[in-house]
């Protein structure tokens, strides 16, 4: 008998409009849509929908694909693995390539002590995950996040996440001992001393150091705003752990992977977490995350207590082998440094012609510009508008920030000159229009 070779979904041929309302018949109107058309083929930075558009990617899927659409490392990696098997669960029949991928991990994330990886599916299991793992080792129920933070949508990851709206709007009540202490934002008035002063009232007045297992905080905030923690907080935070034996714990998922210009934007600090979670561009689009710790803190959790069906998929672990050698074989980080420095250029070059640019920051090539009103206040609406502007010309930007003011940019590492040029331009121009 053979296979179907058709998907029954494929015989109708329909353009976006028609698909559209069959979406939103079909799906729950909670799963918020950013552009009304849909995908027909993807390659390096490039997409194309159902009616032969052409757009130029600066989202990568949210992060995912810093190896680009399709590398043909990535792909070539998958089919050999398809071949080969599919799934076993981890759990149940091991395999020596996730075995292998862990070891790579403990080996390149920041430090040189003894470190042990788990693998999950989605960064907001492994946010989970890491959080378990972090009141097994402590014993303590506490966990400080910081204000504007996305740590998923899980109910663990929206009581850690600093933003209401949309992410915990109607969903609660959520998982207690979760505090929160401001991230400091110098543009918004929130200063280091600030924060560390917010993180020293939180233990005299709602919870003792001694209670709290962990810290946890994105070295560069994501659906927060892109927003870089200070060289100076970010030691401090060391200083508070090591002080009162809380873990601090990195969440990466979004900033890993040579994003930043580093492997890890951990590395920019010279401060090592206890706990990273990792995600995301991992797999080159395939579902993968993990945690990466010190050896004895991963260790505490008894045999049973980690794991997921589908953690450590064996399709996903073999794209994460071949993202890893892309990234190092084509020296994405170093790259990604290049590529910032040359739109942080542009958007700062553009000030003098675009009034509503509040501020342009990032590191390496993930970077964000803040766009604001004569007033001073975050101006969304200026920044809707650019992104409108830039889809209808072909070019696919994301939103980000508490208050939907700042547009990220997250092209994939392996985007050609010319299309990156072009994706400039065209920002420009629905800058200035």
């Amino acid at each position: 008998m053979s296979h179907v070779t058709e998907a029954p979904f494929a015989t109708a041929r329909q353009g976006d409009a028609g698909i559209d309302a069959r979406r939103a018949a079909a799906t729950p109107r909670g799963v918020a849509i950013g552009f009304p058309f849909y995908a027909e083929r993807a390659r390096n930075a490039e997409l194309w929908d159902v009616e032969g558009r052409r757009y130029i990617d600066f989202g990568s899927g949210i992060a995912v694909l810093n190896t680009g659409h399709g590398h043909p490392r990535v792909m070539e990696a998958v089919r050999a693995q398809l071949e080969r098997f599919t799934h076993t669960a981890y759990q149940v029949v091991p395999y020596e390539s996730a075995v292998a991928l862990a070891e790579r991990l403990n080996r390149i994330t920041p430090g040189s002590h003894p470190k042990k990886t788990a693998f999950f599916t989605t960064g907001a299991e492994a946010v989970e995950n890491a959080i378990k793992i972090a009141r097994c080792a402590t014993r303590r129920p506490g966990v400080i996040a910081l204000s504007g933070a996305f740590h998923g949508r899980t109910f663990m990851g929206m009581a850690l996440t600093g933003k209401v709206a949309p992410y915990k709007s109607g969903f609660g009540p959520f998982p207690g001992s979760i505090y929160h202490v401001p991230a400091p934002v110098a543009l918004h008035g929130v200063s280091v001393d600030d924060s560390l002063g917010a993180i020293d009232r939180l233990f005299k007045a709602d919870i003792d150091a001694e209670q709290v297992a962990a810290i946890i905080l994105e070295p560069v905030q994501g659906e927060g705003g892109f927003y870089v923690q200070p060289p100076q907080f970010m030691r401090a935070v060391r200083e508070i752990c090591e002080r009162h034996g809380i873990l601090m714990i990195a969440d990466e998922i979004q900033t890993g992977f040579g994003r930043t210009g580093s492997l890890f934007a951990m590395d920019h600090y010279g401060v090592v977490p206890d706990l990273m979670t990792v995600a995301k561009s991992l797999a080159g689009g395939l579902p993968l995350s993990g945690v990466v710790g010190r050896a004895e803190i991963m260790d505490a959790p008894a045999p049973g207590g980690l794991g997921g069906t589908y953690a450590a998929n064996p399709l996903a672990v073999a794209a994460a082998h071949a993202v890893l050698d892309v990234i190092e074989d084509e020296q994405l980080a170093p790259r990604a440094e290049r590529l910032g420095q040359r739109l942080r250029a542009r958007l700062e070059a553009l000030r003098a012609k675009v009034p509503q640019i509040a501020d342009v920051r990032g590191l390496g090539a993930m970077v964000a510009v803040e766009f604001a009103g004569k007033d001073g206040k975050p101006d969304p609406e200026f920044t809707k508008r650019v992104q409108q502007r830039a889809r209808d010309a072909g070019l696919l930007l994301l939103t980000c920030g508490v208050y939907a003011n700042v547009i990220r940019f997250l092209f994939p590492l392996t985007i050609e000159d010319a299309v990156l040029e072009e994706g400039l331009d065209i920002l420009a121009q629905a800058m200035q229009a």
